[in-house]
Formats: C-alpha cells, structure tokens, sequence
C-alpha cells in the first residue's frame, strides 16, 4: 500500500492543480500582454518572499553552486510561462491549459535523463495515450487558433524541463527558499530578455507596461493564490512522488480551467464537441494512472519496498 506521505503528496498536488486552474481564465482577463503579465506575477511573488525570514536563512544556508542550479530551473519557468500565455493570448483559456496535457510525453522522456531515474515503458505509453485526445482538441479548434497550439506546446516541453530538474534538486532546499530562487531568476531574466523579445512579439516589451488597477488586483490573486501558494506547496509533493505522476495530475488542470471558461468566459460557444471529446481522453488517462501503478505493486511487491526506501513512486 502507498505509503501516508505519498497520499499526502498526491493530495497536494490536487490541491495546486485546482489552484492552477485559474491561471488560465486569470490570464485571459488580464489584459497585458503575455511578456509583462509573466513578469509582473513573479515579481509580485518574489517581493512577497522577500519578505519572510525563513527565505533569508535559506539563501545564508544555501551554497553557490546549488543556488546557480536553481536559477537556471527558473528561466525554464519563466519561459514556460511566458509560452503558456502566450498560447493563451493566440487562442483562449481552454486551449492554452489543454497543451500542457503534453507534457506528460516530454516528461516520461525527460526525466529519467535529467532527474537519474529509471525509464518506465508504462509512463512513456501513457503519456502517448493522451495525443489522440490532444489531437482532437486540435481539430476542434477554429484554424486561427492553431497557433497557441504550437506554442502552447513548447509550453509543455518547458513543463517536462524544469518539473524533470526539480525533481532531481528538490531535496536540497527549503520550498519556500526554492521559489523565491527560481522566479527571481526568471523576473532577472525576463528583464534582460525583453528588448530581444519585443522585436520577436511585438507588443511584449515590458517598458511603460503597467497594469491598470483592474488588472494589478487580477495580477495580485494570479501571483498569491495561483503561483506563490501551489508553486511552493507542489515542490514540497514533489519530495514523495515522480516528476511524471505529478505531471499527470497537472493535466486535470485544463478540466477545471475550461468548466470556468465556460461558466466565467463563455468559451463553450468556440469550441466543438471534439474538443472535448479530446479533453476526457487526457481525463482517462489521468485516471489510469494510479490503477496501473497500483498493478505493478500488486505484480512486483518487491518495488513498494525500494520506491518506499526512496521516499518517492516511480
């Protein structure tokens, strides 16, 4: 049987996934564009961090080496998001939340590379199982929104990046610390990137790109309830459970990002039924996930002692 901290971390991981579900609709109604809207969430945060002890203890704590590692992990981050916006801002909410589904392929590629764990054929084919349902959702779609599929894809091979690295250094530092680290990093690099960016997507370059009253209260819920709390709470699930099974549970968020869409966006009035016939082949192969891991404890008792001994599920 799993063991309480493993329950735990999948309950956790939930729990941020329904966070993570407002990002989209909040990313929609925001209106900067998604360069600025990126920057401005992770510098909301960081400044909120900023300002905890324990973050500063942390940093004094922390050697050089481990903190350049994880700012590297977070200009992943920071382009991630900035692609996942990006989708958003080319298609709609519901779209842009549905391509980070892929990453469930990318992950199961990348992290026995890049996190040393061991390749696991049953995760790699059920993270292929869900391009039919993202193929669907593809084709569901009107033509002028294919391209926040495109990105919204790159998107998800940023996800599969920085999810795969975390798992492999999450052990080495505080949450919270962590955090504070990677979006710092981000925001660094976001800055130092925007006078490139902006000649690539016109309209991203962050000078003068304040938000409205309107959007620096959407901007402040994105960066606390959706990025700060999950953000942090999901690196600490992260300890008791494998890159690929936390990515898995990340693909409900496009089910609860597209039940708000539709309630607060009204967004069901693009979209056709094979888009969400896509959308419940992703929800099937995230409910099969724990029952076919819960078929190779019962075929091979021997691993729930080793993965136990790793305080991990492979």
């Amino acid at each position: 049987m799993s063991t309480p901290e493993t329950r735990r971390a999948f309950l956790q991981i939930h729990v941020c996934v329904v966070l993570w579900g407002f990002t989209a609709i909040l990313g929609k109604l925001i209106s900067l564009a998604a360069l600025p809207l990126v920057w401005w969430r992770m510098l909301f945060v960081v400044a909120v961090l900023l300002l905890v002890p324990r973050v500063w203890r942390g940093l004094r704590e922390m050697p050089l080496r481990l903190i350049g590692a994880y700012s590297g992990i977070g200009v992943l981050v920071a382009l991630h998001w900035l692609t996942f916006y990006g989708s958003i801002k080319l298609s709609n909410a519901s779209v842009g939340a549905t391509c980070i589904a892929l990453g469930t392929v990318f992950t199961a590629m990348a992290e026995p590379w890049l996190a040393r764990t061991r390749f696991q054929p049953r995760d790699f084919l059920l993270g292929v199982a869900v391009l039919p349902g993202v193929a669907l959702v593809v084709g569901g779609i009107p033509p002028g929104m294919r391209m926040g599929i495109v990105v919204g894809t790159v998107s998800a091979i940023f996800v599969a990046l920085f999810g795969s690295l975390n798992k492999r250094l999450v052990e080495h530092g505080d949450a919270l610390t962590i955090t504070a680290i990677e979006l710092g990093a981000g925001t660094i690099a976001l800055t130092l990137l925007s006078p490139l960016l902006g000649t690539v997507m016109p309209g991203e370059a962050l000078a003068f790109a304040f938000p409205s009253l309107h959007d620096t209260a959407l901007l402040l819920g994105l960066a606390i309830g959706c990025t700060l709390i999950p953000y942090a709470l999901s690196l600490v699930a992260l300890r008791h459970m494998s890159a690929f099974a936390a990515q898995l549970a990340v693909n409900l968020e496009p089910v609860y990002a597209i039940v708000l869409a539709i309630l607060l966006l009204g967004e069901q009035r693009e979209l056709s039924l094979a888009f969400y016939g896509g959308v419940a082949i992703i929800l099937g192969a995230v409910l099969a996930y724990p029952l076919m891991h819960r078929l190779r404890r019962i075929e091979h008792p021997e691993m729930l002692a080793a993965s136990e001994s790793k305080g991990m599920v492979d």
